[in-house]
């Protein structure tokens, strides 16, 4: 479907929901866009993205919910969004904002789950309401950064993320709002991707190592922990790593991976549908990794994890890594060649841990009898003035 240009404020208000970064971005506002054109008619929503492979998956998982068409379209120009810098899977962000910075001026509000968006304000686009969902409610200290300020709303899944946007003069009360985790939502309305299948059913661990090229665990340890598990019958694995971890790989990186490709406990998945719609954390048994805010996802029901502390960071009285207090951390050694006895012994000892990650679970989440994606649609309905009245 074409979406027709935004009428302009005057007359309906209309908002934009924005994708320019990978696609693991899109299930964290896509059901916001949808709760907010079931509940509020009077709005119109339009939904742009600035790749095919983009606008396929929002028409997919659009389809998958049976729920009414949302206007979606491609942004132009058609050579800028083929470009792409260093094997990016996207064309570059900063110069698709500046080819349409006059064509999203004419909404009234736009919606991103990345903080990019906000070099709109430096392109001339005063007026129109700039809204940030997040896309994860992790502790990594990267996302906490002065781009926020941009926003006219900043959302926060949990108070965990609220206090500390606030207490570092991020955001302000007016500019911060407690939804919940609206991924959740869509995740638990859709139908899933296939899981992998195994010769035979053993505990299965999910490595899920971040691209942080320092705090990651893969560049010093990766290969190592394949090769472990592969030579070691306990286990089943999905390696499974952010999708941003191979983005732009040279080829000889993957092809580095190929005996693992066939290996009857080793499944692969570089960034598929499964590797981010929650499939592969909801399956596993045993989460293994570093700094991916996956393990949150991971922890909605407490089970073990092993944290990789391949940086030697100092880690212990460090928010950023709040996450390690929900497992024992592997640290202070120069291979893993005992990774696979450290998950085992992870899994015998999750019984001290269980406690902390419910406490953690709640501080990152606020859920409530209200769905997440409709408290979100209602956050942005309060920041158009006019609009207030219709609030739900």
């Amino acid at each position: 479907m074409t979406t027709p240009r935004p009428k302009g404020r005057g007359t309906r208000l209309s908002v934009c929901f924005l994708y320019i970064a990978q696609t693991h971005q899109i299930l964290h506002s896509l059901p916001i866009a949808i709760a907010l054109a079931k509940g509020w008619p009077d709005i119109d929503v339009h939904i742009a993205t600035t790749t095919q492979e983009h606008l396929d998956y929002v028409r997919e998982l659009l389809d998958a919910l049976n729920v009414p068409p949302i206007p979606s379209r491609l942004l132009p120009p058609t050579w800028l969004r083929n470009l792409r810098l260093k094997g990016a899977s996207t064309p570059p962000k900063a110069l698709m904002l500046a080819a349409n910075a006059r064509r999203l001026a004419r909404y009234d509000a736009i919606v991103t789950p990345e903080r990019t968006t906000a070099l709109l304000r430096k392109l001339g686009v005063k007026d129109t309401k700039l809204v940030y969902t997040q896309h994860g409610a992790g502790d990594r200290g990267g996302p906490f950064e002065p781009r926020l300020k941009q926003f006219d709303l900043v959302m926060a899944a949990g108070p965990k993320q609220r206090d500390r946007m606030l207490d570092e003069g991020w955001v302000t009360p007016q500019t911060c709002a407690m939804v919940g985790y609206p991924k959740f939502d869509i995740i638990d309305a859709l139908p899933g991707s296939p899981l992998p299948t195994f010769p035979q059913a053993k505990p299965l661990v999910l490595y899920n190592p971040h691209f942080h090229p320092t705090l990651g665990s893969w560049p010093r340890w990766g290969r190592q922990i394949l090769e472990r598990f592969a030579a070691d019958e306990r286990y089943n694995l999905i390696f499974a790593p952010h999708i941003r971890l191979f983005e732009g790989a040279d080829p000889r990186t993957i092809e580095a991976l190929a005996p693992f490709v066939d290996h009857p406990r080793i499944h692969l998945d570089l960034g598929g549908p499964a590797a981010i719609d929650m499939t592969y954390t909801r399956a596993a048994d045993i989460y293994l990794g570093d700094v991916s805010s996956q393990i949150y996802e991971f922890l909605r029901t407490p089970k073990p994890c092993l944290f990789l502390n391949a940086s030697d960071a100092d880690w212990r009285d460090d928010e950023s890594f709040h996450h390690w207090r929900y497992g024992p951390v592997l640290e202070g050694v120069d291979d893993v060649d005992d990774v696979v006895q450290a998950v085992a012994s992870a899994a015998r000892g999750h019984g001290d841990y269980v406690e902390a990650q419910k406490r953690g679970f709640a501080e990152s989440f606020d859920l409530r009898d209200t769905p997440s994606s409709v408290r979100a649609a209602q956050a942005i309905v309060d920041r158009l003035p006019v609009m207030k009245h219709r609030a739900r």
